[in-house]
């Protein structure tokens, strides 16, 4: 489910540099059940020939991404753009190429940063619908556009990315303030912290960040003025602009922006950009009729969408119980596997299966949308810092969420969409995701019922993208499990 609460990752309400910061603070430069249909995937038919790194040209990289050897895209208009085999390429500022290489620790572009940013950041700035693998290195494509973009002599809200959870928006914030350390320019989160917006000062941050709930009430009550933007960002795009997560409040936004700059006699033109490693059919049609301007586009193949260095399993387990006597037995006892995270489907799920694990005496974290935001920063927090090994959690961070150490991910409940008998496929692939990030070595379990609703849709998940998921053939056998870990690469 979406969930409109966020929190920014240090003090409430303000723009800031050095730390996160949530609307409201001073600021200062940057520093640092069940529905779903069959969604049939459209395959754009266009080689980027002229985009293609040359392979003489590569060079190790920190930066371990999946290939996306699969890209297609359609280039509209006559702009002639060459990828961005080296940053430098691109025509940054010095600062923006020192927070690549002394922040980031990037050596070079991964295959969709070379592909996208020279369409982000070449005249016209035409809008662009970008999908790729997840771990692949998007966040960087639009925090690097938005920041190259920016001026940060114009003391003005020139950028601005929408993001669906207040995690997702405090975690791209992270990412920003590391990029544009160097730079000078100036950034917000704008997340609920419990002060009513109506109290809080008008600000103007040269980028903001936030959810789209409450950067809609800031700019309700005149206290964000983005009149003067170049460039807006969707992140997990297809979700922000479906009909069940924030179609309506993106489009408001989208609006309210045009409103402000014909109030002011400015252009009432600007840059969009949709990032998302999932992008349905309907959601895809929806997005290229309000996205005018006949915008580049890049694709992935729905059956190259799924990482392949990330193992898939399957366990039919005869009960419930079962499934959390696989968790304990035979994976949480199984030596150092780096972290976990368990996707459940409801809160009920949650708080049920972090109860039966810490009785058992495993010091496990969880998080759900009902949860305050201050606990929900907090558990965040510590999952990031290596504090705790097994999250627990619905698909609140399903989506974006970031963390290099999860090496498994354990599907305790499969993702549906309310209301139909249908897995929903999109969330399957973010959830898959989490694991293997940047091209780095993972595994997922997908934890069945014998007698239920499970084993129908994995078969459906699988038939979707094209996929065989191994099955474990016997349940708790502490050998196949050993050997599925092995052959994913995280036990030794």
């Amino acid at each position: 489910m979406a969930d409109n609460e966020e929190k920014s990752l240090t003090a409430e309400s303000s723009s800031t540099s050095a730390k996160p910061s949530v609307a409201g603070e001073n600021r200062e430069p940057i520093t640092e059940k069940k529905k779903c249909g069959d969604v049939e995937e459209v395959s754009v038919a266009t080689e980027l020939n002229r985009l293609s790194i040359k392979e003489e040209e590569k060079r190790d990289s920190v930066l371990h991404e999946p290939e996306d050897s699969n890209i297609e895209a359609v280039i509209s208009g006559d702009t002639v753009y060459t990828s961005a085999s080296r940053f430098e390429d691109l025509n940054l500022s010095p600062e923006l190429i020192k927070g690549l290489y002394v922040e980031m620790r990037f050596e070079k572009p991964s295959k969709i940063q070379a592909i996208t940013l020279p369409m982000i950041m070449t005249p016209p700035y035409k809008h662009l619908i970008a999908q790729s693998h997840n771990g692949s290195g998007k966040t960087t494509c639009f925090v690097l556009g938005m920041l190259s973009r920016v001026d940060p002599t114009l003391s003005k809200t020139q950028a601005l990315c929408i993001c669906p959870t207040r995690e997702l928006a405090n975690q791209n914030m992270e990412v920003l303030q590391k990029m544009g350390k160097f730079t000078g320019i100036t950034a917000q989160v704008f997340v609920p912290t419990g002060v009513p917006v109506a109290k809080q000062a008008p600000v103007s941050p040269h980028v903001a960040v936030g959810t789209p709930g409450t950067l809609k009430k800031w700019m309700t009550y005149e206290k964000l003025d983005l009149s003067h933007l170049k460039i807006l960002v969707f992140d997990e795009a297809d979700h922000m602009l479906a009909t069940d997560g924030f179609k309506d409040d993106s489009l408001k936004i989208m609006k309210d922006i045009e409103y402000q700059k014909k109030k002011k006699n400015l252009d009432t033109s600007f840059q969009v950009l949709l990032f998302s490693a999932t992008f349905n059919e309907t959601v895809r049609k929806f997005v290229e009729k309000i996205v005018k301007g006949d915008p580049n586009k890049l694709f992935v193949e729905r059956k190259a969408l799924t990482l392949d260095s990330v193992k898939q399993y399957k366990v039919v387990c005869p009960e419930e119980q079962n499934k959390i006597e696989v968790i304990k037995d035979q994976i949480m006892e199984l030596g150092d596997i780096g972290q976990t995270i368990i996707f459940v489907e409801t809160k009920v799920s949650a708080d049920k299966l972090h109860k039966a694990l810490a009785e058992m005496g495993y010091d496990v974290t969880s998080i759900h949308g009902s949860m305050t935001v201050a606990d929900r920063d907090t558990v965040v927090k510590e999952f990031k810092a290596n504090l705790t090994q097994v999250l627990i959690a619905t698909d609140v961070i399903a989506r974006g969420f970031d963390q290099k150490q999860v090496n498994l991910v354990v599907n305790y409940n499969l993702p549906c969409t309310y209301n139909t008998e249908e897995p929903n496929y999109e969330v399957y692939l973010h959830r898959v995701g989490r694991a293997g990030r940047f091209g780095g070595k993972g595994a997922v379990f997908n934890l069945l019922l014998d007698d239920g609703w499970d084993k129908e849709a994995m078969e459906k998940i699988e038939k979707y993208f094209g996929a065989n998921v191994k099955e474990i053939t016997t349940w708790n056998s502490e050998e196949e499990y050993k050997g599925a870990l092995k052959e994913a690469g995280i036990l030794g």
